[in-house]
């Protein structure tokens, strides 16, 4: 009998709870008793009553909540004021935030309620990383779980409007630095967010999904951008200056670095990783250079081609002469083409890699890009040698010359054809006219635009000289070469050709 008056009491008592629980949703900041405080508290010794509770509870202001998102959206506060939020969606980062502010705001108010009724013991921190903290430790996690439970139930029907609105903002095609700053709202909204309310949530989760839509919408508008590029390339200019459309990717880089770098970042969260922004930004206007440097090349090709169907001279080797090597030039137009595509590509890097220079985000592609530059001056270098050297007719002469100490049963230099005396003395005085400047000079590369880069490619250019003259000069003196007067060819020692070179 006392048992049934027992459990006749507690329904009794879950239906007062119940009633008291509802009118919790009839106001925006309802205020909870003390008495129902300590009925909750009561409740707590049985779980199923306590779960009805809590369900009461959330449904109400569940209900409540979405109200209040609906009139805060369209029709504002009283009398007007705050304004409504939509009257702000033409302008997509205030519209967005407005509604993330909103809702965090609410976040906080019905965290306080729900931890109020549900764990009166509990003792609250109002600041944006409140954390509740149980006098009893055995009941904190229990106590956590509920309000949770209860807070996710309330904030699950705003999620639908807010879902809506915010896909209706991606879809009205963002510019690309407002889907950037969009994205890294929501990121931060979702971390702060969670702190409150935690991360498998429905707002959480929502808020999630929609950063990942803001973060594809994003990348979308890049990768249109650089299909663009790619479809038209640019025609290189005279001065082999970089191309519009690449000084126009760095300064809308450098503006989402900006951004990037003054973006909010919550305690629990960190910054994203910025790499995949910069390469699919500047990628594109890289391969659209190679792209419009090829072309270049290309037409020099063509050019030579027929240049060369037009020479009637034939291919003997006759007699060679100093005059002769020195207005050779059939293959000065194709090296001067290919060479004329690396300067074009060395003042591209160059000209994306200087304003990166100093932003630590963008430190790893950096690196990279010193690395193509230095490439792209060897190859630019190795592509003037060997036509300062084909002018000279050592081009041919080389080979023989790089492998008469590999092998020991080798004829003499001499003896060959290709480095007869003869033959070598006439290359010899072309190169040393070209080293002397006084039948033509050197490269100075003008058009690299850099004065450093123009200076590596000039030192490099005398360094490999310098290295293939000595070459030569070891292959001449050495006296099972059967050279009969080595002194006679080679005029100048290494030391004197590294001197005349400014090395």
């Amino acid at each position: 009998m006392i048992i049934w008056y027992k459990s006749f009491l507690f329904h009794s008592f879950i239906r007062w709870v119940q009633a008291e629980c509802k009118k919790l949703g009839d106001t925006d900041n309802p205020e909870v008793s003390d008495f129902l405080k300590k009925a909750v508290r009561c409740l707590k010794e049985r779980p199923v009553l306590f779960k009805y509770c809590a369900e009461e509870v959330a449904n109400m202001r569940h209900h409540a909540l979405f109200r209040r998102f609906i009139s805060a959206l369209t029709r504002g506060g009283p009398g007007g004021l705050p304004r409504p939020i939509e009257v702000h969606a033409h302008d997509p980062l205030r519209y967005v935030g407005e509604m993330l502010g909103w809702l965090h705001q609410a976040l906080a108010s019905e965290r306080e309620l729900i931890v109020v009724l549900l764990d009166p013991d509990a003792m609250t921190d109002s600041g944006p990383t409140s954390r509740r903290q149980s006098l009893r430790d055995g009941d904190s996690s229990r106590g956590e779980h509920d309000v949770t439970f209860v807070l996710d139930r309330i904030f699950e029907g705003a999620c639908r409007p807010f879902k809506v609105r915010v896909e209706q903002v991606l879809q009205s095609q963002p510019s690309l630095i407002v889907s950037f700053k969009l994205s890294n709202t929501l990121e931060f909204y979702g971390y702060t967010i969670a702190e409150l309310l935690g991360e498998d949530t429905a707002l959480c989760n929502t808020i999630w999904y929609l950063r990942d839509a803001a973060q594809q919408t994003f990348f979308n508008i890049l990768k249109s951008r650089g299909e663009k590029l790619l479809r038209y390339p640019p025609l290189v200019a005279v001065d082999l200056s970089p191309p519009p459309a690449l000084r126009e990717g760095i300064s809308l880089l450098l503006e989402l670095i900006d951004t990037y770098n003054s973006m909010m970042v919550p305690a629990s969260g960190k910054r994203p990783n910025f790499d995949p922004v910069i390469s699919a930004l500047l990628d594109p206007i890289i391969q659209m250079c190679e792209q419009a440097a090829d072309a270049q090349k290309s037409k020099g090709s063509l050019a030579r081609r027929g240049r060369t169907s037009s020479d009637p001279s034939g291919n003997s080797r006759d007699s060679i002469s100093v005059d002769a090597i020195l207005s050779k030039n059939l293959s000065t137009s194709v090296l001067s083409a290919e060479s004329s595509s690396k300067i074009y590509l060395i003042n591209c890097l160059s000209a994306i890699q200087e304003p990166l220079m100093g932003q630590e985000v963008a430190t790893s592609y950096v690196n990279n890009l010193r690395s193509m530059i230095e490439a792209h001056i060897r190859a630019l270098v190795d592509k003037e040698v060997d036509g300062i050297l084909r002018k000279c007719g050592l081009s041919n002469k080389m080979p023989y010359i790089k492998d008469y100490g590999s092998n020991d049963d080798a004829r003499p230099l001499a003896d060959v054809v290709e480095t007869s005396p003869q033959m070598l003395l006439e290359c010899l005085k072309a190169f040393y006219g070209i080293v002397t400047g006084t039948e033509g000079s050197l490269p100075e590369f003008e058009q690299v635009q850099v004065p450093r880069l123009r200076s590596d490619a000039c030192y490099g250019l005398a360094r490999v000289l310098a290295e293939t003259y000595e070459l030569i000069y070891k292959a001449v003196t050495d006296p099972k070469n059967n050279y009969p007067d080595p002194r006679s060819l080679v005029k100048h020692s290494p030391e004197q050709i590294r001197t005349i070179l400014e090395i």
